[in-house]
């Protein structure tokens, strides 16, 4: 492949790719969507001040009512480890598509990293803990209590912080896939935990399919 070649190549990608995002920014401000951040946070406020587990619980049992077929069953998900920009917590995904997602998510220890910076909106219920933001562009953090909720919009970036026993509700809206890499990166590049990647898509794959076969089930009915 000559020079020319390459250089054609490269601006017909970088066109293709361009026009990729513009279709689906364009899809996702215009698209209809099964939860909010305002019911999600609304359902886990109820909850706090609860053990975690029992709040997690009563959580889960509200969307499994509010939203049948959407949220798989408890005896269908499980905990996972997640390791990301230094730091490490454990998720139990309760709803996932190609543009939302419902986990919950927290750690037993303290633990502190780069929060990431995604194709999402990303909003956190403090349900148990601590939880301490430092956003890019400025000099002072600020500390979250149980009952708050944090919005991490897309395209923004800070260093986080859980104390330890910090738990919370998230709710996740965006182009989820590119969310992906940030969430799996640790455990490629530092850990290599393979089993835990593999848990991780597999799960996500298992979702994707459940959010199909409502599709069908609501197309036909």
């Amino acid at each position: 492949m000559n020079f020319k070649s390459v250089v054609r190549f490269a601006v017909i990608l970088t066109i293709a790719i361009g026009l990729s995002i513009m279709v689906i920014h364009h899809w996702l401000n215009n698209k209809t969507y099964l939860l909010d951040d305002k019911i999600v946070a609304q359902i886990a406020e109820k909850y706090v001040g609860l053990p975690h587990e029992e709040a997690f619980d009563r959580v889960y049992s509200d969307l499994m009512k509010m939203f049948p077929g959407h949220i798989l069953p408890p005896e269908d998900t499980e905990w996972m480890f997640v390791c990301a920009g230094g730091w490490k917590g454990a998720m139990r995904m309760i709803h996932a598509s190609v543009t939302e997602y419902v986990t919950f998510f927290g750690t037993a220890v303290d633990t502190v990293g780069h929060s990431g910076r995604y194709w999402a909106n990303i909003s956190d219920t403090v349900m148990t803990g601590t939880f301490r933001q430092w956003t890019e562009g400025t000099t002072q953090s600020q500390v979250f209590i149980p009952g708050d909720t944090i919005l991490h919009a897309w395209g923004d970036v800070t260093m986080v912080q859980w104390s330890e026993g910090t738990w919370m509700v998230e709710y996740g809206r965006g182009f989820i896939p590119s969310t992906m890499p940030f969430a799996l990166s640790d455990a490629i590049s530092s850990t290599q935990d393979i089993w835990s990647i593999v848990k991780v898509v597999r799960m996500y794959i298992t979702f994707l399919s459940n959010e199909m076969l409502c599709f069908v089930n609501e197309m036909s009915s």
